[in-house]
């Protein structure tokens, strides 16, 4: 369902930024940081549409909550009926959704370093555990993660309404604090879900875009200066743990990028293994992000 809600986030993402396609003067760092913005802002730009009527019936339920702790029964029967009217358009629809948006949240955390600075990360924790410091271990394992996090919370619809339901039937047969707490549950029942999508990735894909780029107009050294930072993005990416089901593996994505650096070196007829990089990372992202959606 997540990878499905946020389609057009992980497009964009997926096919990587052109903001670089002149950029020769440009910096790895600077690519790098323009890879995490346009990541962020993509992700920003795409959150999940919030369903007002989800919204809007919430509101309602929670004053029909608030109506029963003064026990205005009518009160609240006429908030439940608002809160199941609210509703009434989506679940009436062929296709109703299972899950409506009500609220959703984007964060991003990067880690600087390279796939050593992992690696030390990883064997100070070690150390730290076999000392019985958990607590301090934990801390800096926190440390190791670079993503942007997509957070979506979700009304069930396929509960929701019938709650309300039974919370009016409860209200009707003078079962006060049967009715509340089924509203209660009602109004603490959410699907929440997160996407994860790792910045070395992204990352890798802009400065392969980049030394493509470069490699087409003759400037070898820089193209492999470019190359060699992509290939240490993928390092830190299988460093930190982000794994793909595809059928193209961090191992593969390596060899392609070889076969890449020696035809540079050579006769530089790289644009179709540079063609072939750029499908077999898009396929390895794509896995990521669906794995790590689910």
């Amino acid at each position: 369902m997540k990878k499905l809600a946020l389609s057009t986030l992980l497009a964009s993402l997926l096919l990587g930024s052109s903001l670089y396609a002149n950029t020769a003067i440009k910096s790895v760092k600077e690519v790098n940081k323009g890879a995490v913005n346009k990541g962020t802002q993509d992700a920003l730009a795409n959150q999940k549409q919030l369903i007002n009527e989800a919204v809007n019936s919430l509101e309602f339920t929670n004053k029909a909550l608030l109506a029963l702790s003064k026990n205005d029964k009518d009160g609240a029967q006429k908030n439940i009926e608002k809160a199941l009217g609210k509703l009434e358009v989506i679940l009436a629809a062929k296709h109703a959704p299972k899950f409506l948006p009500i609220d959703s949240q984007v964060t991003m955390t990067e880690f600087i370093g390279s796939k050593k600075d992992v690696q030390r990360a990883l064997n100070t924790v070690e150390d730290l555990l076999d000392h019985h410091k958990v607590q301090v271990a934990r801390n800096l394992l926190n440390t190791l993660q670079s993503e942007i996090d997509v957070t979506v919370l979700s009304l069930p619809l396929a509960t929701y309404p019938d709650a309300l339901k039974l919370a009016a039937k409860y209200i009707h047969e003078n079962k006060i604090e049967e009715a509340k707490n089924v509203l209660q549950i009602a109004l603490n029942t959410f699907e929440k879900t997160t996407t994860v999508i790792p910045l070395p990735l992204l990352k890798a894909t802009d400065l392969i875009n980049v030394s493509a780029s470069l490699s087409k107009n003759g400037k070898k050294e820089d193209a492999l200066k470019y190359l060699a930072a992509a290939e240490e993005e993928l390092d830190v990416a299988e460093a930190l743990g982000y794994v793909s089901h595809s059928s193209n593996t961090y191992k593969s994505l390596h060899e392609v990028i070889k076969h890449v650096r020696k035809e540079i070196k050579g006769k530089n007829e790289a644009e179709k293994l540079f063609d072939e990089l750029k499908t077999k990372l898009k396929d390895f992202k794509e896995k990521v992000f669906s794995e790590k959606a689910k």
